[in-house]
């Protein structure tokens, strides 16, 4: 009975809260709704199957992924960028040099002209190929500007984008990028000797055409053939035939500046035995001031030798004549435009060179007229600047300083009678504005860049290189009779007058740089630019203003 009584107790509920009609009976499994369960907005609807799993990012601080240089994704071109239509129809250098002038970050991208491999660009050997093109074309006295263009338009055509080269007076540099995560790869090369030979800068600048141009297929091996020959070409003309052209261009020089036919043969000997000795000296390995310092030396003696025998001729021009020959127009031009497209190490550099190449000139033109002083050659100063007006005379005077100046230069014979037209019709131009009474360095100014402007309007035709067809042509604006009047000023202890000589001979060397510089700038004018329709709605680019 106790037993009984003890089961019925723990039968009976305890508390209110003890029982519920919502509690389930003993043994049964409680029943949830589907509409009691908990919910997430990331749950797949009912249905759908799950996706694969994406990869993991990683850490902000893992290795990024990477790309190889044959896929690598196209550059950015912005909306308002450089039309690519525009710019292939452009001859290369345009194209080349508008696309080093752009930042970056905004050139198209480049198509390249010749086949690439399957393995991708050799960018080794296209790195090698392209410094020994800019090597020939720095050594040939090439613009640092077209220099790089030439560079950049030889790498691009072999399929490297991300290429920047750099120029300098004596060092050519490279850098490749292959992407924005590998390491670049730059190489770079020394320009120990220079020449002038125009023909091989021609040659050069065909081959550069070549590779660049999409109808023409030039492989890696040759392109390399063809430097080669370049580099083992023979020049163009024979040693007697520059001799005799140094010659004959003292002795147009000396005509132009009022010389007779004795005089015109004077000039030309001395100007012949300069330059066998330049070459006598150039073989035994002396720097090239001292081989300025000896050629200066032998037109001076015969001039000095004419004074104190007092033959009765025009002894300052056969001085004047030899200095023609030796002045350093060519640098001067190539340092000046170095200096106003902003290749500013370059152009002081260039600038130095002249500068010592002068000093070489006036230091052998001053130790013989010392000596002719104390021999008792006693020049009249005035007699240098009095030059009689023969025109007829003096327009074929000039032609023909230019033609042999063409010559010296190791120039193509198909050029050489464009730039002696382009000279005459400089000459003729400096005639005329002297005449109407203008100043000697706005007529030399003006002359100067009606050269500029022919020459660049003739490389473009012909898509070439523009110096065969400026530089002989400046030749008779070169400020002759300014300096020998200032060195023989000096020598007679005349420093004002010799310093204000020289200076207006520096005036002059620089209008004729500047003016020719302009007016390779005034072509752009005439010619059809890549981009030009774009560049016009963008603001210029700011230079540095001192701050």
């Amino acid at each position: 009975m106790a037993a009984e009584a003890e089961g019925e107790e723990d039968r009976k509920p305890r508390s209110d809260e003890a029982h519920s009609a919502f509690t389930p009976p003993p043994g049964t499994a409680p029943e949830v709704s589907p509409e009691d369960e908990p919910t997430s907005e990331f749950a797949l609807p009912a249905g759908t199957e799950p996706a694969e799993a994406a990869p993991e990012t990683g850490s902000a601080f893992a290795t990024p992924s990477t790309y190889s240089a044959a896929h690598s994704p196209p550059a950015y071109i912005p909306g308002h960028g450089f039309p690519l239509h525009r710019i292939k129809e452009s001859p290369w250098q345009d194209r080349m040099r508008t696309m080093l002038r752009m930042p970056v970050d905004v050139r198209p991208v480049a198509e390249p002209a010749q086949k690439p491999t399957e393995a991708g660009p050799a960018v080794g050997r296209v790195l090698d190929l392209t410094l020994r093109i800019g090597e020939l074309l720095l050594a040939g006295g090439e613009g640092a500007e077209d220099v790089e263009a030439a560079m950049f338009a030889v790498a691009r055509s072999y399929g490297l984008d991300r290429c920047e080269p750099t120029v300098t007076f004596t060092m050519l540099s490279i850098s490749h990028q292959p992407s924005l995560v590998d390491h670049p790869v730059t190489a770079s090369r020394t320009v120990r000797r220079r020449g002038t030979d125009y023909t091989r800068l021609a040659a050069v600048y065909r081959l550069v055409d070549d590779i660049s141009a999409h109808e023409v297929e030039i492989t890696l091996e040759e392109a390399y053939r063809r430097l080669a020959e370049i580099r083992r070409n023979r020049h163009p003309y024979p040693t007697w035939v520059l001799t005799a052209a140094a010659g004959l261009l003292a002795g147009a020089a000396s005509i132009l500046v009022g010389g007779g036919v004795f005089v015109f043969f004077a000039a030309a000997l001395g100007a012949v035995l300069g330059d066998r000795l330049a070459w006598f000296c150039a073989g035994r390995g002396l720097p090239e001031f001292y081989q300025f310092v000896v050629a200066a030396m032998p037109p001076a003696a015969i001039g000095v030798a004419l004074k104190v025998a007092e033959i009765d001729v025009r002894a300052s021009a056969v001085i004047t004549g030899g200095l023609f020959a030796l002045l350093p127009g060519r640098a001067l031009v190539a340092a000046v435009q170095d200096g106003l497209t902003g290749y500013y190490i370059t152009a002081s550099a260039r600038l130095l060179e002249v500068m010592y190449l002068f000093i070489g000139i006036i230091i052998g033109v001053l130790a013989v007229i010392y000596v002719g002083l104390q021999l008792g050659a006693a020049p009249d100063p005035d007699d240098v600047l009095q030059i009689p007006d023969r025109p007829l005379i003096q327009i074929a005077a000039s032609m023909v300083l230019v033609f042999t100046f063409a010559i010296l230069l190791q120039q193509e014979r198909s050029t050489v009678w464009i730039v002696t037209l382009n000279g005459g019709v400089a000459w003729v131009t400096f005639g005329a504005l002297r005449a109407a009474e203008l100043a000697p360095v706005p007529s030399t100014a003006v002359a100067a860049g009606l050269v500029g402007l022919f020459g660049q309007l003739f490389s473009r035709y012909r898509f070439a290189s523009a110096l065969p067809y400026v530089t002989a042509a400046i030749g008779p604006l070169l400020p002759g009779s300014a300096t020998y009047y200032g060195l023989l000023s000096i020598a007679e202890n005349r420093l004002d007058a010799g310093l204000a000589s020289l200076t207006n001979a520096a005036a002059i060397a620089l209008a004729i740089a500047i003016g020719v510089n302009l007016g390779s700038e005034t072509s752009r004018l005439f010619m059809r630019m890549p981009g030009a329709a774009s560049a016009a709605k963008r603001r210029a680019a700011k230079r540095t203003r001192g701050f």
